[in-house]
C-alpha cells in the first residue's frame, strides 16, 4: 500500500511539474508571442543576430518547438533561407538550456512568493496582459514544488528491486537510456520538464552520472523529433526541410557525444561533483558544443539537405490547405498567421470564380460553367479545413486578442464561402439557362452585369485588405459599397424596364434571368461586406464605448 501511495506521490510530482512547464509557457506566449514572431522576423537577416535571437526569443518562450514553428512559418513562406532558420534552431537549442541552469540551483524556497505573486496578478490584474504574466508566476512556484517534491518522493524508490534492474540496464546500456529519454520527451512535449526530471533523479543518486548524460543525450532528440512527426502537412518542402535538418544535426551530436561519453563523463563529474549541476552543464555543453560545430557548415549542409529534399515538381491540389500547421497550435499567433494566410487562398479562388463567370456570360463559353463549379469545390474544401483548424483550439487557453481574430477567420472564411455559393449555384445556374436557350442580354444589359462583377472584384480585394489590416477607414468605405449596390440594382432593374418598353434589345424572356442576375451579385456583395468590415467596425465601436465609460 506505501508503495502504490508512493508511485502516485511520483506521479502526482511529475504531472506538475509538466503543468507548471505548460503554464510557464502558454503565459509566455500569450504575453509576448506576436512581438517575439516580429523581434525573431527583424534578426533573420544576419546570421550572428538570427543566433541571438534563436536563444533570446526560445530563452523567453521556454520552448525549441515554438521558436521552430516561427521559423518554419518563415521558411515556408519564402521570407528566409535554410541557413538562417537552422542558425536560429542553433540558438533555440541553447535557449533552452537557460531555464534548467537557473533551476539547478536551490532555489525552492521562492516557490511560494513566486504562486503568491501569481495568483495576485492573475486575480487582481485588470489588464490581459498583466493576468497571463499571473499565469508564469504560478507556473514557476508550481515547477519550483514540483521538483522539491520529487526529491523527497524519490527517497524510498532508491531500493526498489525493479527499478534498479532498470537502472542497472541504462546504466550498462547507454543507447537504452538515450531512446527512453527521447520516447518520453516525445509524449511530454518538454525537453525542460524530462531534464529537470532527471536532475532530480540524479540528484538524489537513484541513477549514475553517466546514464544521466545518456538520458540528457536522447532528451536532447526527442524534443527534435516533435516538429518532424507533428509539423507541416501540406505540400511545401520548405517547411519540412528545417525541421528534419534540425533533427539530423541532433543525431549526430547525440552520436559523437554518445561514443566520448566515457571520456566525458568522468571529467565534467570531476569539475562539478554536485549531481544536479552537473548534468545541466552537460546539457548546455552538448548544445553549446553542437552549434560551435555546425556553424561553420551551415551552408553545404543546407545544400545537401535540398538535394536530399527537393522541391516537388508536380501541381497541387487547390483544395488541400497549405498553411494550417498542425503542431503550430502549440503557439496561437503562428497558427492564426497561417489560418489568415489560407483564408486568403479563399479569396483568391473567390476572384478566379467572378472572372470565370464574367467570360461566360461575354463569351457565351459553356465549359466555364463547370469550371467555376470546380473551383467552388476548391473553396469549399478549404473552407472546411480552416474551420476544422480553429475549432480545433480552446478558447480558455488563449489571449483575448488570439479569440478576436480567431472568430474574424472564421467570419472572413464562411462569407466568402457563401459568395461562392451564390456564384456557383444561382449564377451560373442562370447563365447556364440562358446558354441553353440560346438567350442573349442586350448590349446595355450585359455591360452592366460585367461592370457589377468588376465592382465585385474589387470589394473584394478590399475585403481581403481589411481582413489583414483592420484599418477601420477602408471598412466603412467597404461597407458604404452595400448602400452603392442597392442604388446600382435600382438604377439597373429601372434602366431595363426601360429598354424593354423601348425595345432596346431586351425582351420578356431575358427580363426575368437580368434581374436575377442583378438580384444574386448584389447579395455576393452583402457577403463581402459582412466578410471583413462589420467585424472591424463593431471591435472599432466597442473600444469606442470603452473608452467614453472609462473617460465618464
Amino acid at each position: 500500500m506505501d508503495t502504490t501511495l508512493t508511485f502516485i506521490d511520483l506521479a502526482g510530482s511529475i504531472a506538475l511539474l509538466l503543468w507548471g512547464v505548460h503554464m510557464v509557457q502558454t503565459g509566455i506566449q500569450r504575453t509576448f508571442g506576436p512581438d517575439l514572431r516580429r523581434i525573431l522576423g527583424a534578426a533573420l537577416g544576419n546570421r550572428f543576430k538570427a543566433f541571438l535571437a534563436g536563444l533570446g526569443v526560445t530563452a523567453i518562450l521556454q520552448s525549441s518547438t515554438a521558436t521552430g514553428l516561427m521559423v518554419s512559418s518563415f521558411a515556408a513562406g519564402g521570407f528566409i533561407d535554410l541557413v538562417s532558420g537552422l542558425t536560429v534552431m542553433l540558438g533555440a537549442n541553447v535557449g533552452t538550456t537557460l531555464i534548467v541552469q537557473l533551476l539547478s540551483f536551490d532555489v525552492s524556497r521562492v516557490a511560494p512568493l513566486f504562486v503568491l505573486i501569481g495568483v495576485m496578478m492573475f486575480r487582481r490584474g485588470t489588464m490581459t496582459r498583466t493576468r497571463d504574466l499571473g499565469r508564469v508566476g504560478i507556473g514557476l512556484g508550481l515547477m519550483l514544488i514540483a521538483l522539491s517534491q520529487l526529491l523527497h518522493v524519490l527517497t524510498p524508490f532508491e531500493d526498489v528491486p525493479s527499478l534498479r534492474i532498470l537502472l542497472g540496464m541504462i546504466a550498462t546500456v547507454p543507447i537504452v537510456a538515450v531512446l527512453l529519454s527521447a520516447a518520453l520527451t516525445w509524449l511530454a512535449h518538454s525537453s525542460v520538464a524530462v531534464i529537470l526530471l532527471i536532475m532530480s533523479f540524479a540528484a538524489k543518486g537513484v541513477i549514475p552520472p553517466h546514464a544521466a548524460f545518456a538520458l540528457v543525450l536522447g532528451a536532447n532528440l526527442g524534443t527534435a523529433i516533435n516538429p518532424v512527426l507533428e509539423g507541416a502537412s501540406g505540400n511545401d518542402p520548405a517547411a519540412k526541410r528545417l525541421p528534419l535538418g534540425n533533427l539530423l544535426n541532433r543525431v549526430i551530436g547525440c552520436a559523437v557525444a554518445l561514443a566520448c561519453l566515457d571520456w566525458i563523463g568522468p571529467a565534467l563529474v570531476s569539475i562539478e561533483p554536485d549531481a544536479s549541476r552537473a548534468v545541466a552543464d552537460f546539457h548546455t555543453a552538448f548544445n553549446l558544443a553542437l552549434a560551435v560545430l555546425f556553424f561553420p557548415v551551415l551552408e553545404p549542409f543546407s545544400r545537401l539537405l535540398r538535394r536530399w529534399i527537393p522541391n516537388r515538381l508536380e501541381a497541387a491540389d487547390p483544395s488541400l490547405p497549405l498553411y494550417l500547421d498542425p503542431a503550430a497550435r502549440e503557439l496561437p499567433s503562428v497558427a492564426l498567421a497561417g489560418a489568415s494566410r489560407e483564408a486568403l487562398r479563399m479569396a483568391d479562388v473567390l476572384e478566379a470564380m467572378l472572372r470565370s463567370a464574367a467570360d461566360a456570360l461575354e463569351k457565351g463559353d459553356r465549359t466555364k460553367i463547370a469550371e467555376t463549379k470546380r473551383i467552388d469545390d476548391t473553396l469549399d474544401g478549404l473552407n472546411t479545413a480552416i474551420k476544422e483548424y480553429l475549432t480545433a483550439f480552446d478558447p480558455d487557453s488563449m489571449a483575448n486578442a488570439d479569440n478576436r481574430r480567431l472568430l474574424e477567420i472564421l467570419t472572413f472564411a464562411t462569407n466568402i464561402e457563401h459568395a461562392g455559393d451564390v456564384l456557383d449555384r444561382d449564377i451560373m445556374g442562370i447563365v447556364g439557362r440562358q446558354l441553353k436557350r440560346g438567350l442573349k442580354l442586350s448590349k446595355d444589359g450585359q455591360a452592366e452585369i460585367l461592370g457589377m462583377i468588376d465592382r465585385l472584384c474589387r470589394n473584394l480585394r478590399s475585403s481581403a485588405a481589411v481582413f489583414m489590416t483592420e484599418d477601420a477607414r477602408t471598412a466603412r468605405l467597404l461597407a458604404d459599397e452595400k448602400e452603392a449596390f442597392r442604388d446600382i440594382e435600382a438604377a439597373a432593374t429601372q434602366a431595363h424596364f426601360m429598354r424593354l418598353r423601348n425595345g432596346g434589345g431586351a425582351t420578356a424572356e431575358t427580363s426575368s434571368l437580368h434581374l436575377d442576375l442583378i438580384r444574386d451579385l448584389k447579395r455576393v456583395n452583402a457577403h463581402l461586406v459582412a466578410a471583413a468590415a462589420y467585424p472591424v467596425l463593431k471591435e472599432q465601436g466597442e473600444l469606442l464605448r470603452s473608452r467614453v465609460r472609462t473617460e465618464g
